[in-house]
């Protein structure tokens, strides 16, 4: 337990970071907190983003997690725009891009995630983007205005989720992705296929299995994007969604553990006791999968700063939580819960035809995770049974008159619920 003549540094201003400075002084951590964050901008939520953000239904003010008398109020020294350069582990200090040389007794790293951007011909054109910050979000919302065609490539969720918006705006949308199905690594078949004919049946076109050989342009201006077959695709607004890599350089250049994220222990440290990492940067080793794993959501990143912020102040527990997640893509709605593996197989509870319901995935004869369409009630319960460790068999969950309710463990049904995050997540 650090006592209050210490000092905490975060690295990072983003959902991870902001809930570690707030749960520091929730859970009475007296100290110094100085929270790094590399924007012009009070910390602010990326989920509306790709959905609220762009339809104008979310201005920048209403993203703060907190206003900023918040952070003079809890003692939080919030630099920004600054960034960490380096990380002096002998010393125990890191060095700002200002110059600032910032003494820790405790550092957190919750540097996250940045989109990949591919060396393609024609990336550079005006009208192509890249969706992370609220500044990108303003140049797409802009340019959204104007825009004629637009062109997606990559059918993860930011790619679903801003294809629903410009096509609500009334934009013909294409999405290009390679595989045989979007969220192929996030979704199951059912699941995945049910959304593509969702979004379909909006007006979105789907080329699956399909490679982007270059982007097209004309006078500094993209027109559209050519495959590797020789289509040419029309879209005068490109958006390149095709997955995130950590930002582990300044964890690396440390001699920190590095692999696909900042490797972590169960209580969320590095290979520097010094040092944790949370959040989308981290990979840690999950009581839910085998193996460790990296994940990205909103819950992850909340759950990952309660506990190291309980542990500086003297209360430390292994993380366990269950990851769940969700996605708003207009009216279509998606939340999983668990972590699910390739082997799964699938029960089908309810039918994709009605409108709701629900894909739960089994590793032999244990539920491992489980995704609802426009059922959050479901996803509640099932999300419930999993934390506690329930048991819901193939047969009780493929029968429609079997309540999900009863197969939660009687102690787990008196559980006090999980505080809410600083701020409610919009997203996940």
């Amino acid at each position: 337990m650090l006592d209050a003549e210490s000092c905490v540094v975060i690295v990072g201003a983003g959902q991870a970071g902001f809930q570690t400075a707030a749960s520091l002084r929730e859970q009475g951590y007296a100290g110094r907190v100085v929270l790094v964050g590399d924007e012009a901008s009070l910390p602010y939520q990326r989920p509306p983003l790709s959905k609220a953000h762009l339809k104008l239904e979310a201005e920048d003010a209403q993203l703060h997690f907190r206003p900023d008398a918040f952070f003079a109020e809890k003692r939080i020294e919030l630099r920004a725009p600054d960034r960490a350069t380096a990380i002096d582990r002998a010393a125990r200090r890191v060095v700002l891009a200002s110059g600032e040389r910032v003494a820790y007794d405790h550092l957190v790293l919750a540097t996250g995630t940045r989109p990949r951007r591919p060396e393609w011909p024609g990336i550079d054109l005006q009208g192509v983007h890249l969706l992370r910050t609220v500044e990108d979000a303003r140049q797409i919302r802009a340019r959204l205005q104007t825009a004629n065609r637009v062109v997606i490539v990559g059918a993860g969720f930011i790619g679903l989720e801003v294809a629903a918006t410009a096509g609500a705006a009334g934009l013909p949308v294409t999405v290009i992705e390679f595989a045989e199905r979007p969220l192929k690594r996030a979704l199951s078949a059912e699941m995945a296929t049910h959304l593509l004919r969702a979004h379909e049946s909006r007006g979105v076109t789907f080329m699956l299995r399909t490679s982007v050989a270059s982007i097209d342009g004309s006078d500094g201006h993209v027109t559209g994007v050519t495959t590797t077959g020789g289509r040419q695709v029309e879209g005068d607004l490109v958006l390149i969604g095709i997955g995130v890599q950590p930002n582990t350089e300044l964890a690396e250049a440390a001699g920190l553990a590095v692999n696909d994220g900042i490797v972590v222990d169960a209580h969320l440290v590095t290979s520097d006791p010094a040092i944790s990492a949370i959040g989308d940067c981290a990979r840690y080793p999950s009581v839910h999968h085998p193996g460790a794993v990296r994940l990205e959501s909103v819950q992850n990143s909340v759950d990952h700063a309660r506990a190291v912020a309980a542990r500086i102040a003297g209360k430390p527990a292994p993380y366990d939580k269950l990851p769940w997640f969700w996605s708003d893509q207009g009216d279509l709605r998606v939340q999983m819960c668990g972590l699910s593996q390739e082997s799964d197989d699938v029960v089908l509870r309810g039918t994709p035809e009605s409108g709701r319901f629900t894909v739960l995935r089994y590793c032999g004869d244990r539920l491992t995770a489980a995704e609802t369409f426009n059922n959050p009630a479901e996803h509640m319960t099932i999300r419930r049974i999993l934390a506690a460790g329930g048991t819901l068999t193939r047969e009780q969950a493929a029968d429609p008159a079997f309540k999900l309710a009863s197969a939660m463990p009687v102690t787990a049904a008196v559980a006090k619920p999980a505080p809410p995050p600083a701020e409610a997540p919009k997203d996940g």
